[in-house]
């Protein structure tokens, strides 16, 4: 009987000792967490003290800056308009482009040309081609995209907003960046899938594909027509829906035609969006119509580039070294 007893009391004492021990585990929990918690929100709130802090006194800047470039231009509205939608676009694209040109011409630096897309191609470029192609993109841009701008300044005018001397804020910009790429995104696929059907590949975009390896400067190396319809409209469209202040169209107009630039630009260069769906589509003809890709795989128009080794090439390079030697392609059999 005093076995039972000692036998009972010893079980009693060890699941004191258990609840004990659990009670402990959850009070270190309950103040481990509440610790990480309080910590987590402190440093919220720092972070979001100063983003605001900074965003208040950058705006500040940009906001002073813009009303001193108006009071410059006296409010003239014509001459801001083609300053912001022509020529700080144009600066943006040939200053990016004339760098690349210099690696495709000359081969250097050499740390660009190690990038290069498709191996062996443009090394170095033909430069009676590249004349030819600098002299279509200046045309297509002083005789097609510049008189465009008439339409739209007066279509501008129209809206009210884009000469407002109230910069818009950062995250209403951000807004109607997305509602740019997404029209863009729209217009572009379906357009320039338009322009590969057999008649009108022929006759007018066959000449943006005589660059099988592009180049950054033919991103808007084409017939004027396709110019028209495929270049310019897609992006001059989302701010004349939004009716945009003309600094939105001058940061949005540069970011297209630098992104664009890109794309075509044959070398996958850290850091930088990855060239790889639109070079593929520039090798392959019938798939990659798209920007962003998102009409393309809802169309099953990148299912031949989803099966490549581009494809798993097709993110942003985070280090120095090129994915054409990280992932490089499968050697070729012997014929």
């Amino acid at each position: 009987f005093q076995m039972k007893r000692d036998s009972g009391y010893s079980t009693m004492t060890e699941q004191q000792k258990q609840e004990e021990k659990l009670w402990d585990a959850i009070k270190m929990t309950a103040y481990i967490l509440g610790t990480c918690l309080l910590m987590f929100t402190a440093l919220m709130n720092s972070v979001s003290w100063y983003m605001q802090n900074t965003w208040n006194i950058s705006g500040h800047f940009w906001q002073t800056t813009w009303l001193k470039f108006y009071d410059h231009f006296e409010g003239n509205e014509w001459t801001i308009f083609l300053l912001g939608a022509a020529l700080v676009p144009s600066l943006a694209f040939w200053c990016f482009n004339g760098i690349l040109m210099v690696a495709d011409v000359t081969g250097k630096p050499t740390f660009i040309t190690r990038y290069r897309i498709q191996l062996g191609k443009n090394d170095p470029v033909d430069t009676k081609k590249l004349r030819q192609a600098i002299y279509t993109v200046l045309c297509n841009q002083f005789f097609v995209s510049f008189p465009m701008l008439v339409p739209m300044f007066y279509i501008m005018k129209w809206w009210g907003n884009t000469f407002s001397k109230e910069l818009p804020t950062l995250q209403w910009f951000l807004v109607e960046l997305s509602i740019f790429t997404l029209v863009e995104e729209i217009l572009f696929y379906y357009t320039h899938r338009l322009a590969h059907l057999p008649l009108l590949y022929k006759h007018i975009h066959k000449k943006h594909h005589e660059w099988t390896a592009p180049i950054g400067v033919v991103s808007i190396y084409a017939h004027p027509l396709e110019h028209i319809i495929s270049n310019t409209l897609p992006v001059m469209t989302g701010p004349m829906i939004m009716g945009s202040h003309i600094v939105s169209i001058a940061a949005w107009f540069s970011l297209a035609l630098v992104t664009t630039s890109i794309s075509h630009c044959g070398y996958h260069l850290p850091f930088l969006p990855s060239p790889e769906f639109h070079d593929f589509h520039h090798l392959k003809f019938n798939q990659c119509y798209g920007v962003l890709g998102v009409l393309d795989y809802l169309h099953g128009t990148d299912t031949v580039f989803r099966k490549t080794k581009a494809y798993k090439r097709h993110r942003v390079l985070l280090s120095l070294t090129p994915l054409s030697e990280s992932i490089p392609d499968a050697p070729k059999k012997a014929e």
